[in-house]
This record gives C-alpha cells, sequence and structure tokens, in this order.
C-alpha cells in the first residue's frame, strides 16, 4: 500500500471515532435495540440529574455486560456508583448467586436509581456501602481470607485515588481478574495542551488522570488495554 493512501486511510479513522453521526449509529442500530428496560428508565431518569455527565454510557453498560458473561464473572465490586446504571448493567449479567459490593459516599445518588434496581428484580446481589472506599479496601486487606477472591472491579470515583485504590485492589483480585478504570481519557484533555482552556473540574483532576495512565502502563503485575469508549476505559488484567 503506497504511504499515501495508508495515510489517508489513517485520517479517516480517526475522523470516524470523533463523528458524533457515527456514535449516533452505534447506539441506533446496537445499543438501544438491545437495552434492558430497567437500563433505559434508568438512562433517562439519570439524563433529568444535574450531574448527568457522571453517568455511564449506554454503549460502556452494554460493553460492561457482555464482558462479565464472557469472564463467567460471579464476585464483583464497584468503587464509585452515582445513580447505578453500570451496576445495573452489571448485576443483570451475573447470575442469580452473583455478588456485587458497591461503594459511594452519596447515597442520594443510589436512591435516585434503586427503584428501577429493585423492579429489575437484581438488588439480592447488591451491597451497597455509604461511605469513602479506601477505608472498606484497607479492612478487607486485613482478613487474607477476602485475598485473590473478586472476578471483576469496575472504578469510576475520584480520579485523585485511582492509584490508591489500584494498589489495594492487586491483593484483592484475583490472578486472571480484570480491574476496569473508567475515565482513562478525561475528555480527551489527556493530549490537550496544558493551557488549552477546559472547565475547572477536567483541569482540577487531568494531572491526576495522566499520572495514572503513565503508571498503569509501567505495572508489570498487569496485562493493560485502553478502549476509547465513552470517556475512555482501561482494562487491566492481573497476571501476578
Amino acid at each position: 500500500m503506497a504511504e499515501s493512501e495508508s495515510g489517508h486511510k489513517s485520517l479517516m479513522h480517526k475522523s470516524l471515532l470523533n463523528s458524533d453521526a457515527l456514535y449516533q449509529y452505534i447506539l441506533e442500530t446496537s445499543v438501544y435495540p438491545r437495552e434492558h428496560k430497567a437500563m433505559k428508565e434508568l438512562r433517562e431518569i439519570t439524563a433529568k440529574h444535574p450531574m448527568n455527565r457522571m453517568a455511564t454510557s449506554p454503549d460502556q453498560g452494554q460493553f460492561l455486560g457482555m464482558l462479565l458473561k464472557l469472564m463467567n464473572a460471579k464476585n464483583t465490586m464497584e468503587i464509585g456508583v452515582f445513580t447505578g446504571y453500570s451496576l445495573l448493567a452489571t448485576a443483570l449479567a451475573l447470575p442469580q448467586d452473583g455478588k456485587i459490593l458497591a461503594m459511594d459516599v452519596d447515597r442520594e445518588n443510589y436512591d435516585l436509581g434503586l427503584p428501577v434496581i429493585e423492579k429489575a428484580g437484581v438488588t439480592h446481589k447488591i451491597d451497597f456501602r455509604e461511605g469513602p472506599a479506601l477505608p472498606v479496601l484497607d479492612e478487607m486487606i486485613k482478613d487474607s481470607k477476602n485475598h485473590g477472591t473478586f472476578d471483576f472491579v469496575f472504578v469510576d470515583a475520584d480520579k485523585v485515588n485511582y492509584w490508591n485504590y489500584h494498589n489495594r485492589l492487586i491483593e484483592l483480585v484475583k490472578v486472571g481478574g480484570l480491574i476496569g478504570y473508567d475515565n482513562t481519557l478525561w475528555n480527551g484533555s489527556v493530549v490537550a495542551p496544558p493551557d488549552a482552556p477546559m472547565l475547572k473540574y477536567i483541569r482540577d483532576n487531568r494531572d491526576s488522570v495522566l499520572e495514572f495512565n503513565k503508571a498503569i502502563s509501567a505495572d508489570q503485575r498487569f496485562e493493560i488495554c485502553q478502549l476509547a469508549i465513552a470517556d475512555g476505559i482501561t482494562l487491566c488484567r492481573r497476571i501476578s
């Protein structure tokens, strides 16, 4: 293939990834027609929340559900719940005896989505705990029975603590298990010039995301894969 042709295809691929029309096509063709009615209801409720930008996107919810089924996951954890869209996606994907330890500092947002989760019949899988996750993780690590027991962990919480979560979760996730870190592209700011105009919450957390991405890429205890889904998700498979 000629260099000019290769370069043209590369540019076309990049433009497709940034296309709002293409994303809408994915949603309307592959996501919305298969979205569970409870997921749709919770998504529509969350869209009215003033902080709806914190919600997991529907394509990411679909991805997580399939990933968990492929893994045959049963014991999972979620750090950062918001109204529970990703939590519901996980609960629906797990078998009847599956479990999710879910933690968030704000129960009010979780309570907003709870009626939908109850209606979906999956609350028996969820152990929700209000408050910071780090103290809970520290307590769990003290008991060796918890070591290596989690199949999957999804982290979508305070970015400044991502590395702190990571260094605890390695004790709790099993070898071969996965940790998924959300927002690792951070609204595209990871490639923006430092002086580029940004919303305050993006600028305030940009350095934390950049530092985490650099650290996780060097962590030889994990295989990693960073995906351009929603705001970026990095999957980390524990190998040692």
